[in-house]
């Protein structure tokens, strides 16, 4: 398989907050912004959502602050960048609280790209099968990615054949972190994005946020191999980026 070429990707940047509330309220605004431009230019945004604690934060301010935006979300395209493979509405999903909070914002019901739940009639590759056909081609305009502890991204995870996996979306068995059976894309798609975005908080996410920053190998740190065409974009809080070495914590900015 032919390695992200992150030689050819642009510079990360890196911006600097506070604490977790404060990466969501800067998310959210931002997101926002973008959206808007996008729809300006007389297009449909491509949006790929994440799950995690920042995002639903960010989510969450977004449900109140969109409805006064710019944005018309009813011409908004939403897609998952992974799904836990279990039955709807169980904890474990991704999508249904996200769309429930929101909810208020009058989201376009063709428009909303859930990846298929174990009780939707089918198994793991035909469900990964489906979503790759749904997907077909799209780029996205922006892709939202967390970070874990270990520096997986979506459901690929490092030292496991899903960090090195072919294809655009794959099925993701035994993963390391429960529960085992998942749906993902790959880096392949993801780097395909106009912009990526990480949003990472917390201490327990800065040795794996240092290891991406610094190039490591997107096999070991899958992470490190994620980045946007034209833009890919570091929103950290402090205790996120407290183990950046000084020539990268330097560049990053309030």
């Amino acid at each position: 398989m032919t390695q992200p070429d992150v030689d050819s990707a642009p510079a990360p940047e890196i911006l600097l907050h506070a604490d977790a509330d404060a990466v969501a309220e800067a998310l959210a605004a931002r997101l926002l912004a973008r959206l808007a431009e996008i729809q300006g230019e007389g297009r449909v945004p491509q949006l790929c959502l994440t799950g995690g604690r920042i995002a639903t934060k960010a989510y969450g301010r977004l449900a109140e602050e969109g409805r006064s935006s710019a944005v018309d979300w009813g011409r908004v395209e939403l897609w998952w960048g992974d799904e836990r493979f279990v039955p709807a509405g169980d904890d474990d999903r991704n999508a249904e609280p996200v769309l429930e909070l929101l909810r208020p914002l009058g989201l376009a019901a063709e428009r909303v790209h859930v990846m298929p739940a174990a009780d939707a009639g089918t198994d793991l590759d035909d469900a990964a099968d489906a979503y790759a056909r749904e997907l077909g081609g799209t780029r996205f305009d922006v892709c939202l990615l967390g970070l874990g502890p270990d520096g997986h991204v979506a459901s690929l995870f490092p030292e496991h054949p899903s960090s090195h996996a072919e294809g655009r979306v794959i099925a993701v068995r035994n993963s390391p972190k429960p529960p085992p059976d998942r749906i993902s894309l790959t880096l392949e798609v993801v780097n395909a994005s106009a912009e990526v975005w990480f949003l990472v908080s917390g201490e327990d996410k800065a040795a794996a946020t240092a290891l991406a920053l610094q190039g490591a190998g997107p096999v070991q740190v899958p992470g490190a191999g994620a980045h946007g065409q034209h833009r890919t974009l570091w929103l950290l809080d402090r205790a996120a980026a407290s183990e950046l070495p000084p020539d990268l914590a330097q560049h990053g900015r309030f």
